[in-house]
């Protein structure tokens, strides 16, 4: 999608290994947080590549920003906006407008962003404090199926923009967020329906700059789970989840997993959002093996700590190992206390081609090259060998 240059959320994926390879890649990030300011600050990121994106600042970590020289911040309300004049004299702001995704279960999601009326107002109130507006923020969720809402965006977008001339404000800025699931058909999808626009709304030659904020599209799919079965139950008369097919015999046993691992932790996401990866059993099994209605709860005892309520496995031991694939988004950020949970150990694996490619350009550091694993270009890793060579 290039000329839209990528802001990477840290609050995606905030392992330092994701961090170091996406800022040796001269990606930007977008931070909500002093303490995500500060890990990408670590790695020598300097403040115009970096946004604070949080639509509910604390004052004392705009106060940061501004020392820290980190400018560029998104506002949605007159509150927010005084507040940022209080504390952050240099500010360039980012007005994020909200979109209508309407789906068959949701009308409209506006729980962030302003109205194109509200636009004005807020325009008014920058221009009283002195504080500049230099662009335009949207965001489509991911879960949403209608691409038409990227076109209602950026005419909004366009409106705000002239809008913006009649207060003397010279915008140079278009962030049309993230929601990109991971999928490269998701992203050509969305990439057909915004180019024509974009040449028409923004050409090169308006001197704006678009930019993005990909997250699980870069993650999602490159971090694998390997989980510890730490308890078992057997029932025999229990009722299967309502909608799944009651097709087991009576003397059929349903097994209860607990896990080492749950929402309080790697599947922090399972509260709000479906799991959209299946468990696969480590341990080999023979292909007649028989399989039976099981459910994953994680270690709390909490009711809410369901990672998978049915699926069909083989029978486990106390012991045995599950691997979940695409489990880089949204999983690795700051760790619950909860229970005293521990944060999973990350093993780091490339192979050698992408190495040497890397180095090609320019872009790998010997203190990159200290966490990873190496392993031959050639070598399919499967569940059990990449979670056999991580271990």
């Amino acid at each position: 999608m290039a000329p839209i240059k990528p802001f990477y959320p840290v609050r995606c994926n905030s392992t330092p290994g994701v961090l170091e390879i996406l800022g040796t890649l001269g990606v930007g990030f977008a931070c909500s947080s002093k303490s995500e300011m500060v890990l990408v600050q670590d790695l020598g990121i300097s403040p115009e590549n970096i946004i604070y994106t949080n639509p509910c600042k604390q004052a004392s970590q705009i106060k940061y920003a501004a020392k820290a020289g980190i400018n560029i911040m998104i506002c949605d309300n007159d509150i927010e906006l005084k507040k940022i004049a209080r504390n952050h004299p240099n500010a360039k702001l980012l007005l994020h407008i909200a979109t209508e995704d309407i789906t068959a279960d949701e009308e409209m999601n506006m729980k962030f962003g302003t109205t194109l009326k509200n636009c004005r107002h807020l325009m008014e109130c920058a221009k009283e404090l002195g504080v500049q507006v230099v662009g335009v923020k949207f965001h489509v969720s991911g879960s949403c199926k209608d691409l038409q809402t990227y076109i209602h965006a950026l005419s909004d977008a366009r409106c705000v923009f002239d809008m913006a001339e009649e207060f003397g404000f010279k915008m140079n800025m278009l962030d049309i967020g993230g929601g990109f699931t991971g999928s490269e058909l998701q992203l050509e999808e969305v990439n057909h329906v915004i180019r024509p626009l974009l040449d028409v709304y923004f050409p090169k030659e308006s001197g704006v700059n678009v930019i993005a904020e990909p997250g699980c599209y870069y993650v999602s799919s490159a971090f694998t789970l390997a989980v510890n079965v730490i308890a078992k139950k057997t029932e025999y008369d229990k009722l299967l989840p309502s909608g799944v097919a009651q097709t087991r015999k009576d003397d059929e046993p349903v097994f209860t997993y607990y896990i080492n691992d749950g929402v309080y932790g790697s599947f922090a996401s399972k509260l709000s959002e479906k799991l959209n990866t299946i468990p696969e059993v480590h341990k080999k099994y023979k292909e007649d093996e028989p399989l039976f209605s099981s459910s994953l709860w994680g270690p709390s005892c909490d009711e809410l700590d369901q990672i998978v309520e049915n699926c069909l496995l083989p029978e486990l031991s106390v012991g045995d190992w599950l691997i979940f694939d695409n489990m880089g988004s949204g999983t690795l950020g700051e760790q619950s206390t909860f229970n005293d949970y521990q944060r999973p150990l990350i093993y780091y694996m490339m192979s050698f081609s992408d190495w040497d490619e890397m180095q090609d350009a320019g872009i790998a550091s010997d203190t990159l090259m200290k966490n990873f694993f190496f392993v031959p270009s050639c070598i399919q890793l499967g569940p059990e060998d990449r979670f056999s060579t991580a271990a």
